[in-house]
């Protein structure tokens, strides 16, 4: 039973309500770049959209069909993202896979809202939920990248 409370209390109402209010979770009309994610694991699926504009994300948008620690991740992520730098986004990616797998510090400014999440560091099916809304960020901006410096 204790692990029935430990999943309840994962399930806290910070996250449900940041899975209630997901910011800018409409697709963009004519993004830079695109990209979807699905975790084979859950069936979570996420599309996020990127303009960018003097190297700095200038317009986002989402897509988000998961469960509410997916859905808290991707409105952790649609409130900072807009201003950031790809270096940003792939850190942040990076820190939190680590905070997720190694119980590694949280993710840093303006990611660091993904704190809310570390209960969930205890229950690994759900990593790959909590982690497709930066690893497609981190996609997109680095397909940018890519095509720019071409």
């Amino acid at each position: 039973m204790s692990g029935d409370t430990d999943l309840i209390k994962l399930y806290s109402g910070k996250i449900l309500e940041l899975a209630a209010d997901i910011p800018h979770h409409a697709r963009l009309d004519g993004p830079d770049a695109s990209v979807k994610k699905r975790s084979p694991l859950c069936g979570s699926t996420v599309t996020v959209d990127v303009t960018l504009e003097n190297g700095k994300v200038a317009a986002y948008g989402q897509d988000v069909k998961a469960c509410a620690l997916g859905q808290a991740a991707a409105s952790v992520v649609g409130a900072a993202i807009i201003g950031t730098t790809p270096e940003q986004i792939t850190r942040a990616r990076d820190e939190l896979r680590v905070m997720l797998k190694e119980d590694g510090p949280t993710p840093s400014a303006p990611f660091d809202g993904l704190e809310v999440l570390r209960p969930a560091v205890a229950f690994k099916n759900r990593h790959a939920s909590i982690l497709l809304t930066l690893e497609a960020a981190a996609d997109a901006v680095t397909q940018l990248a890519e095509t720019q410096s071409a």
